[in-house]
């Protein structure tokens, strides 16, 4: 409703305004579209406020996105590359790992921020109106930050190994997006039932373990057993990380059968995550 002044006449601004009716009942996809594109204020606002918080009150700050995946990647390289000699396809055992973390760790940290997001936003989700897609979603863009201070540094590991970059690399980018579908998607799925059920709170980091191990972060897919490959690259994750990692150290490229089913795996993994969590997001304040 417009404002009146103290004369009686409506406020201009006011009358300018539009007046939204939420309603109950679903949304089509297209109307929650552009809710999302309406609301992309609040979406760069919560991003900023994630990277606020996730190194507020620390000791070493920001140091933390470095070491985080340096420390991984001198653990995994030791365990795998110098106890139990499984190969690297040529590359430096380190570097090797180093770059597998660092794709598995922006991985790992959008299904885990995707999973807890309605959880940990619930004074949020309960007083106000916006797409809760939102909350998900600006978590893994805030990540993308963390991930350009790995990138750097990880250029500088490469170089001073001299290993050199080719022109491949303009496709990195690329694989990390259907990386990132394939974590938005899994983590909003999860995350659509974690509202309700809180023990996905504990069963989402022992999956991540288990897709640790299970992807080749710190061992080449050439170490697999001919008679498990078929298994194995039903881990959509593993044609990405090898993508990945191809497009950095000239590491072999994954098959075109593998690393299409990899790419349509993530399409479909983000389509139904989305579309499950906002339909979940209806009734989520009532139960978080």
């Amino acid at each position: 409703m417009a404002r009146t002044s103290k004369d009686g006449s409506m406020d201009a601004s006011a009358a300018r305004r539009p007046m939204v009716v939420i309603l109950p009942g679903a949304v089509p996809l297209g109307q929650y579209a552009k809710d999302l594109v309406h609301h992309r204020d609040l979406f760069f606002a919560l991003a900023g406020r994630q990277l606020t918080l996730r190194y507020r009150q620390t000791a070493i700050g920001a140091v933390w996105v470095v070491l985080q995946p340096l420390l991984s990647a001198g653990i995994l390289s030791f365990v795998f590359g110098s106890v139990a000699d499984l190969p690297t396809d040529g590359i430096p055992s380190f570097i090797f790992a180093y770059i597998g973390m660092l794709a598995f760790g922006a991985f790992s940290q959008a299904i885990q921020g995707s999973t807890t997001a309605l959880v940990s936003n619930a004074a949020l989700v309960q007083k106000i109106f916006f797409p809760r897609l939102l909350l998900p979603l600006s978590r893994t863009v805030s990540l993308l930050v963390d991930f350009s201070v790995g990138l750097a540094v990880a250029f500088v590991i490469i170089v001073a190994n001299d290993v050199s970059l080719g022109p491949e690399l303009v496709l990195m980018p690329v694989f990390l997006v259907f990386i990132l579908m394939l974590a938005q998607g899994v983590g909003t799925f999860l995350g659509s039932f974690a509202a309700r059920f809180r023990d996905f709170a504990y069963i989402t980091p022992f999956l991540l373990q288990l897709a640790l191990y299970a992807s080749p972060v710190a061992y080449s897919a050439s170490a697999v057993p001919k008679q498990y490959l078929t298994v194995y690259y039903l881990n959509p994750l593993v044609a990405l990380l090898e993508a990945f990692r191809w497009s950095l150290v000239g590491t072999p490229f994954p098959s075109v059968a593998h690393l299409s089913y990899a790419v349509g795996a993530s399409l479909i993994a983000f389509v139904v995550g989305v579309v499950t969590f906002e339909k979940m997001e209806r009734s989520v304040a009532d139960v978080i």
